[in-house]
């Protein structure tokens, strides 16, 4: 399948990487096929996109709470996940969404609303972390940079 995106341009989506959000995705329970991309010059890096493939226009960026929380483990309720299948520890892949405004040293992820993904399924649904763990704007901005300094 070809798509022509907002941040890739024209790309060609594999059947075998298309992740179904069967109840779609909050705020937007309509769009329920997606595609993990990353920049390819760029390299695989700490932030992806989580691309619509029913509206090319629409992409979320994403990356894995661990590279900026590594005890982030929130507790989900099974009830959440049941329709993405038989869920491994394997083929788990929990991410979480990015906010990037104008002003970077702003940006932040939502650690209270991640997307979980049964890779071995290809589905996935977003849920909501229920408690005070984690914050709906955690900055990053600070850690990211500390990270790169270091060279990770």
């Amino acid at each position: 399948m070809k798509i022509n995106t907002k941040v890739f341009g024209e790309v060609e989506i594999a059947d075998d990487k298309i992740i179904s959000f069967p109840s779609g995705i909050i705020g937007f329970p309509d769009l329920t096929e997606f595609a993990l991309l990353h920049d390819e010059e760029k390299g695989a890096g700490a932030i992806h996109w989580l691309q619509s493939l029913q509206e090319p226009g629409f992409a979320m960026p994403v990356m894995d709470p661990l590279l900026i929380m590594p005890e982030y483990n929130p507790e989900v309720d099974d009830e959440l996940l049941k329709h993405i299948g038989e869920l491994n520890e394997e083929e788990i892949l929990v991410l979480v969404t990015v906010t990037v405004p104008t002003d970077l040293t702003k940006m932040t992820v939502n650690l209270k609303g991640p997307v979980i993904i049964n890779a071995a399924e290809r589905k996935a649904c977003q849920v909501i972390v229920e408690g005070e763990d984690y914050a709906v704007k955690y900055p990053i901005y600070e850690i990211l940079n500390a990270r790169k300094k270091a060279g990770e």
